[in-house]
């Protein structure tokens, strides 16, 4: 495996990863750990852990409470800033919340704790991320987004709370790499969908999948951090695939 994916950064790289503790934001970190150019990475979590590698800094963060979100950046010190920040959160379902199968199943709260998550989350911390990004060199602002949050692309429908958070996520994206272009011109704002990964947001439905379209966090990380080193500010304000494909808005 590649130590030199993000060779079309600069050098000591400074790296944040939102929802660390996660399967896929765990495999980032480790994956950025392994980079030659980056110098630092701070692993934010719900749940602080601890990472075994020193150059992994552990912060607690809520990304539903702004107060979190700023004490967490005011722990680091306001003269850092970042050149890459990877929210990897993302709420699907758990015992008491599952996707609709028809409009008869929705309910207005599993869409408030839905949204909450997948797009209020992601919005409050680009407010507090975006304006710690470079500004003279390359940057980069991805979060997690879904093909299923595609709406030319949607065919089989259902999943109503989770599309149309995942729809309202590249929306926010989008309206965030136009503000950002007037003043951060080097800067890619983008959307990341990561394919079927073989962690518990996906296990209920990992049957469904075809042979080989199954991912360890691994891969899909190591496929994304291509995407990251790839993208240009052109760019900002898409979405792509794990395999640098534009998912259609």
């Amino acid at each position: 495996m590649s130590n030199n994916l993000l060779s079309k950064f600069g050098l000591e790289l400074n790296v944040g990863v939102v929802g660390a503790s996660g399967g896929l934001g765990q495999a980032f970190v480790e994956q950025f750990a392994s980079q030659l150019h980056v110098a630092k990475i701070h692993a934010f979590s719900r749940t602080q852990i601890k990472f075994e590698n020193e150059m992994v800094e552990s912060h607690q963060i809520d990304i539903q409470l702004k107060h979190s979100i700023q004490e967490a950046l005011d722990a680091i010190g306001d003269t850092i800033l970042f050149d890459i920040v990877v929210v990897a959160t993302g709420f699907l379902h758990d015992e008491h919340v599952s996707p609709e199968k028809t409009i008869r199943d929705v309910n207005m709260d599993h869409f408030r704790e839905v949204f909450s998550v997948n797009t209020y989350g992601p919005a409050l911390l680009a407010k507090y991320f975006l304006p710690r990004l470079q500004r003279d060199r390359k940057s980069v602002f991805a979060c997690l987004s879904a093909r299923v949050g595609s709406i030319s692309d949607n065919r089989l429908g259902g999943w109503f709370a989770y599309r149309a958070s995942k729809a309202a996520l590249n929306m926010i994206l989008k309206n965030a790499a136009i503000e950002m272009a007037r003043r951060y011109k080097k800067a890619c704002i983008i959307g990341l969908h990561p394919g079927t990964v073989d962690t518990t947001l996906s296990k209920p439905f990992q049957r469904q999948v075809q042979e080989g379209k199954l991912f360890t966090p691994e891969y899909s990380s190591v496929c994304l951090l291509k995407v990251i080193n790839d993208v240009e500010p052109e760019q900002s304000g898409k979405v792509f695939a794990w395999d640098g494909k534009e998912v259609p808005a």
